[in-house]
């Protein structure tokens, strides 16, 4: 079997760095468990809201707390959007920017093609949609429903079906979703937003600047006591989150600009890049993901996903609706379309060629994961649709049939793949300078082994 071309950089998708690729399969390893619990979590609430005890369901979850002066009196559904999900941005903009720091994303020649397939994965979708809704004006602020991929999602299919999915496409994949991720919160940001109050938004901006020059300078402050750190700022991001949902901008976004400004590389001259402490991304990084993973993420897929189908005719109503066609055509098939088009023609323009021992039916597999559009499309569909109407109820259920649909399909396209991916392990296994990395991360680019070095960067 062919390994990689001695000139990487000619083919995708790459490997990158041993360190990178081990934080990533310990990343996704946390993922799977979250996508489990999600699964769980969204069944249970179908489940719940389709049973005689439907009205409890209901009732928790419009159940309303919190401090009204604030602006921060919401239902128990609106914390779990507002609130929780802010926790989970914050990783998708910490993630983004150790990816443009250190990751697939630092160097352009490496970046645009996963770049370049997330926004195929963004605009083909949204066409779709918007071409099958375009007869019905009160459908055509759904747009943005079918632009994210849930990965938490996307690898718990990959662990039900015992998928050896080679690790460049499974960092492929998650830059990927990171990036969406990234437009899909960019889009919620500049259209989903009806007002602006404009003091509550400066001094949202103004308490983010501040938690960036305190993370930024934190050992100045705090030594090399991350948790420390961590105790402090959290107070602060709190304050930003609570000012921006003020704002009217929605208060996810908050999230995704504290994510920014925490440093992810170690500065020169830190002990902690000389020692075992870990530095303020790895601290926040291991607090914060087990809760978004497997509590924030489940609880809002829960009180999200519960709606009432009505019972056969109300499926048979909701499988007749144009919404609902239009959400699992642009989440099953313009997902992978838009990722495979944008990817074939950015690979032709660069001259650059799939990995010898790949196929596309590899990257239609993986077009097929990102089709799975369940957390980011849910709250998308919240802020298009009001509460309790029947288009929102009706683009609940396309969003979590079309995220079975491609579940599937991408399951049984990637399972007949297997013998092969078997094969891509046991080569990528190969260590014969038995130097504890293996030989397909040291191709002499400089980008096998351990990473990027040590940057005076953030």
């Amino acid at each position: 079997m062919p390994l990689h071309s001695s000139t990487p950089q000619s083919t995708f998708p790459r490997y990158g760095a041993f360190t990178e690729a081990r934080r990533i399969a310990a990343l996704l390893r946390k993922e799977t468990v979250g996508g489990i619990l999600l699964v769980i979590a969204a069944l249970a609430a179908v489940v719940w809201a389709n049973s005689p005890a439907a009205a409890s369901y209901f009732a928790l979850r419009d159940f309303t707390i919190g401090y009204e002066p604030w602006h921060l009196r919401l239902s128990l559904g609106a914390w779990a959007a507002d609130g929780l999900l802010a926790i989970f941005f914050f990783l998708v903009g910490l993630e983004l920017k150790r990816e443009f720091i250190a990751g697939d994303l630092k160097k352009f020649r490496t970046a645009i093609v996963p770049i370049s397939a997330a926004a195929g994965g963004v605009a083909v979708p949204a066409l779709v949609y918007f071409l099958i809704v375009s007869q019905h004006a009160d459908l055509r602020d759904g747009w943005a429903i079918p632009t994210a991929t849930d990965i938490a999602f996307a690898v718990a299919v990959l662990a039900i079906i015992g998928s050896h999915l080679p690790p460049a496409l499974r960092i492929f994949l998650l830059t990927l979703a990171v990036v969406d991720d990234l437009l899909a919160i960019s889009i919620i940001a500049v259209f989903y937003t009806d007002h602006i109050e404009v003091l509550p938004l400066v001094l949202s901006l103004a308490v983010i600047a501040l938690y960036g020059l305190i993370a930024q300078r934190y050992r100045r402050f705090f030594g090399t006591h991350a948790f420390a750190a961590w105790l402090v700022l959290l107070p602060i991001g709190v304050g930003a989150w609570a000012l921006m949902h003020a704002s009217g901008v929605h208060a996810t976004i908050a999230g995704v600009l504290l994510g920014f400004t925490i440093p992810v590389l170690h500065r020169r001259g830190d002990r902690d890049a000389q020692s075992d402490r870990p530095g303020l991304a790895e601290e926040f990084e291991h607090r914060f993901r087990p809760l978004s993973a497997g509590f924030a993420v489940p609880v809002f897929a829960f009180f999200a996903a519960g709606v009432s189908v009505g019972g056969v005719d109300g499926i048979r109503d909701a499988v007749a609706h144009p919404l609902t066609l239009a959400i699992v055509a642009a989440l099953v098939l313009g997902k992978p379309v838009g990722i495979i088009l944008t990817t074939w023609v950015t690979t032709k323009l660069l001259r650059t060629k799939l990995d010898p021992s790949l196929r596309w039916i590899d990257m239609i597999g993986v077009g097929l994961l990102a089709g799975i559009g369940f957390t980011v499309s849910l709250l998308v569909a919240e802020l298009s649709f009001e509460a309790g109407t029947a288009e929102a109820d009706t683009a609940k259920v396309a969003i979590l049939a079309a995220s079975i649909i491609a579940a599937v399909l991408a399951a049984v396209l990637l399972s007949t793949r297997n013998r092969q991916y078997r094969r891509i392990a046991l080569r990528d296994a190969v260590d014969a300078d038995e130097d504890g990395i293996p030989d397909v991360y040291q191709r002499g680019d400089g980008a096998g082994v351990g990473g990027p070095a040590n940057s005076a960067g953030s």
